[in-house]
Formats: structure tokens, C-alpha cells, sequence
């Protein structure tokens, strides 16, 4: 680790740490961070010429100490539009995506793309932000780990980053502290760093995050992260050869949707992937057998996130493979017959008032009935669950939450989140997010390059080619007061 200064216009910084461990790049993204000078605009003069993005830090001869000159043009601010009207395609590319929602991209800081899209994707989620917040510096407990409670503060002041911009972030403070925690993030070949799998990511941040905001005596965010994304399954065991028997209680973070060639919707899959076979012993017949696991939902969570298990390792090759099937998932998602019997008692009642509220948009009468057959499929609600009507029954529920009413799951979720992955093998490729606005909107945040996409677009990367593919989905709760 070297120090520097760098002089750039009229201003010097003094203090500027080089990881010479890391590309150059990640130097100029942290100028970017102090100037606003983008890297691609950025001229650094070192030994022999420019600095390169990608040069070695050990032949360009830096010593610490070292006065650095740095030429480049910053950002210019984005002023408010006049007064007056204004369409959007007449504004500045800038604030034609702020008009949409959240904008602000993340720099890729070398095959980073499986991060920025994970980071992209849970912070839209504002219940996790909000828990955040109140985690601070003194939060750490005695049963939380160094590594962990900085990953966790990483986390919240990158969250908060992205909050304040409209242009791209460098989340290099973030990625420093994910790979001391997790040291695989930062392996290299050939001198680069690797491409790593987006759901390994998502799950590890997940797991910190749950240690941290559990244990940090907060009540705001105590088991924070388990209510908002935590399933119960309640599983059944049963052996076919013995007749023995048994349950089973876990807790999860995220369904799987298995694939194969009788999968072609989302709903197939992940009943394939609430049953499963196993070997263990048996007391009985005094060897191995296979046992039938049948699990259900007892639980649910105010964010459902379901990955799609694509990605298997094929031994020819050494290396993990990718299916490329279709499979098709709906912007509405209804889970109710994945529900254990004991779920869907409770699930009953706030479905029907679910379906009398969709009713009345209908110009319906409510209705006196809470039958199985009603409540096996909401096809009201789905079915009239577009945009328009989706804010509508949103309208009631915040009223209903501001007034301190008790929100219940329905069991229906939409559709806020997409990370997809685009290549032939998880070890390559590009991964992207594409993130719904709480205006409706939805944008696909491709590193530090935000764009607009129309809502009929999303459920088309759903897979069977080389285009983007859904590889995990996060639905959100349709509530309802009661």
C-alpha cells in the first residue's frame, strides 16, 4: 500500500492510498470519487506515459510520498429544468432516467458485474435500507465477527451512496471489505479477477447482514433480514422400503426452481424443488435407503427470492455448465398450494379480502364465500393485478399501514426484481439487474450504464438462448390490513 498525493486543476489531495495489488483502475475510481472526473477521462502522467487501466503498479516505479498530476474534466451538475413544460425527451439523458426513480449505476471494477447486480437488486428493497440506518459504528456485538460488522457498515454507506447520486458510484470500499470477509471474491487468473456466480454473492451478503442486524440489540432491526426474507419449510421424510417417518423444520432464504425437461413455468419448478430424494441410514433395515423429503411452506416472507438452478458442474469440462431452458414466470406469482395446511387457514381470510378489494374495482360485490376452490388459484387478482391495479390495492394498504393497522401476506407477490446472466458458463458471461421503481417503472442497472426498459420486456428473459436470463427473481408481498 502506497500513499500519494494527486494535484488535479487548482486543488491537491494528500492521502490517497494505491493498493498496488489492484489494477489502476480502481486508483482512478477512487479520483472519481474526490473530483468527479470519470476514469475513461482521466490523464495520469506516471513513468512512461500514461497511467493504464490495467498496467502493472511494480514497473511504473510510484514511490510513497509521490506527487501525482492528474487533467481531466469532471461531471458537469445537472441544473433543474426551467419552469414551464417540459417533455421527457427533450430533457437531458441524465434527467430523463432521474425522472424514472433510482439511477445511480455501480462501476464495474473487473468481472464485479455478479456484485453490482446483487448490490443493485437489495437495495431496492426499503425495509433492509431502513434497518441499515439504524445499524451504526457502536452496533457490534461481542457475538458478531470484525469482518462482518464492517461488510455490514460496507453496506450501508454504499446503500446511501447510491441514495444521494444520479451518476455511477464506486463501490471499491464495498468490494475491499466483501473479499476479507470472502476471500474467493477476489481471486485471480492471469493476473484479472474472475467472474464469480451472482448467488453466491447474494446468499453470503444475505447471511452477514442477517448476523449483523440480528445481533445488533436494535429492535428496528432485529431479525430483520428474517422476516423480510426468511421461509419456513415444514418437511416430511418418509422411507418407501421401511414404512419410517419423520418431520422436519427449516429456515431458508430463497426457493429453488429446479430445471428440467418437464419444466417449462416457474410454478413447476419450484414444486420440483420442494421434493427431493436422499440417502441415509436406517434404523430398521440396518443399512442405507433412500428417503422421499416432501416439504412445504409453513412460513412466509415479506420478500420471496427464487433462484433458478441453472447452473450444474459438468465433469468432462471441469467447469460448471449452464441450461439454457425456457422457463416462463409471471409478474403475479401466487404460492398458495405450496403452503402447508396450517398456512393456508391463516392465509384464507386475508385473501378473501384480497379478492373483495379486487372486486370492487370490478365494479363487484363482495363476496360472502372462503372456499378452497377460490382460494387454490386468486385468479381475480392476478388476473386484474396490472399496473394500475396494483397501485390501487397498494393505496388502501398504505393508508392502512400508516394508520399502525397489522399488514398480512396474501400469499400473491409481484415481481420488483430480476438478475440475469448472459453466457454459456457461470465462470464467464455478464450479469445484470433489472429493478422495478416504486413508481412503476422498471430499469436494468448494467454496471454504471441505467436504462429505461418497458414492464412487457421483463417476463421475455425468461431463457432458451444466448439473450439475458433470469437466474433469481424477488417477488414482493401483496398485503392487506386486518
Amino acid at each position: 500500500m502506497l500513499t500519494v498525493s494527486v494535484k488535479w486543476q487548482k486543488e491537491t489531495f494528500k492521502g490517497v492510498e494505491i493498493d498496488t495489488s489492484q489494477l489502476p483502475y480502481l486508483f482512478k475510481c477512487q479520483l472519481y470519487d474526490l473530483t468527479g472526473v470519470p476514469p475513461e477521462r482521466q490523464k495520469i502522467m506516471v513513468k512512461g506515459g500514461l497511467l493504464k487501466d490495467d498496467a502493472d503498479w511494480s514497473t511504473l516505479g510510484v514511490k510513497e510520498g509521490q506527487k501525482m498530476m492528474m487533467m481531466g474534466t469532471a461531471d458537469e451538475i445537472v441544473k433543474a429544468p426551467e419552469k414551464g413544460t417540459v417533455f421527457m425527451e427533450d430533457l437531458p439523458e441524465e434527467e430523463q432516467v432521474l425522472a424514472v426513480g433510482h439511477t445511480a449505476g455501480l462501476f464495474n471494477l473487473g468481472n464485479t458485474c455478479y456484485m453490482n447486480s446483487t448490490i443493485q437488486c437489495l437495495h431496492s428493497v426499503p425495509e433492509l435500507k431502513s434497518s441499515l440506518v439504524q445499524y451504526s459504528h457502536s452496533g457490534r456485538t461481542n457475538d458478531l465477527d470484525q469482518s462482518s460488522h464492517h461488510l455490514t457498515l460496507a453496506t450501508r454507506d454504499l446503500f446511501g451512496e447510491l441514495d444521494k447520486s444520479v451518476k455511477p458510484v464506486s463501490p471499491m470500499q464495498f468490494w475491499m471489505v466483501l473479499k476479507k470477509k470472502y476471500p474467493q471474491f477476489g481471486q485471480l487468473h492471469n493476473g484479472a479477477f474472475m467472474q464469480q456466480d451472482a448467488e453466491e454473492c447474494w446468499t453470503q451478503i444475505l447471511y452477514t447482514l442477517s448476523q449483523s442486524l440480528g445481533s445488533s440489540g436494535s429492535s428496528e432491526s432485529a431479525d430483520a433480514v428474517k422476516a423480510l426474507f426468511g421461509i419456513e419449510l415444514a418437511s416430511r421424510v418418509h422411507c418407501l422400503e421401511s414404512g419410517e417417518e419423520s418431520s422436519e423444520r427449516e429456515s431458508i432464504y430463497a426457493l429453488k426452481c429446479h430445471i428440467s425437461h418437464e419444466v417449462n413455468h416457474l410454478h413447476e419448478g419450484l414444486k420440483h424443488g420442494l421434493k427431493s430424494e436422499l440417502e441415509k441410514a436406517s434404523p430398521s433395515l440396518g443399512r442405507s435407503a433412500i428417503y422421499i423429503k416432501d416439504s412445504r411452506i409453513s412460513s412466509l416472507p415479506r420478500y420471496l427470492t427464487i433462484q433458478f438452478v441453472r447452473f450444474f458442474w459438468k465433469r468432462e469440462s471441469n467447469q460448471k455448465a449452464k441450461i439454457l431452458r425456457k422457463v416462463d414466470y409471471p409478474l403475479e406469482l401466487d404460492i398458495y398450494d405450496l403452503c402447508s395446511d396450517d398456512l393456508r387457514k391463516k392465509l384464507e381470510a386475508p385473501r378473501k379480502f384480497l379478492r373483495d378489494e379486487e372486486g370492487k374495482k370490478l365494479g363487484l360485490k363482495p363476496s360472502g364465500k372462503s372456499s378452497d376452490e377460490k382460494d387454490v388459484k386468486m385468479t381475480e387478482a392476478e388476473g386484474s393485478s396490472n399496473t394500475n391495479g396494483m397501485s390501487s390495492t397498494m393505496t388502501t394498504t398504505e393508508s392502512a399501514e400508516a394508520a399502525g393497522k397489522e399488514m398480512q401476506l396474501t400469499g400473491v407477490y409481484d415481481l420488483v426484481t430480476v438478475l440475469t446472466h448472459k453466457g454459456r458458463s457461470a465462470d464467464s458471461g455478464h450479469y445484470v439487474a433489472w429493478v422495478k421503481q416504486e413508481n412503476g417503472k422498471w430499469i436494468q442497472f448494467d454496471d454504471d450504464n441505467p436504462s429505461q426498459q418497458r414492464e412487457e420486456d421483463i417476463t421475455k428473459l425468461s431463457g432458451g438462448g444466448d439473450w439475458h436470463m433470469a437466474y433469481i427473481c424477488m417477488y414482493k408481498a401483496r398485503v392487506v390490513p386486518m
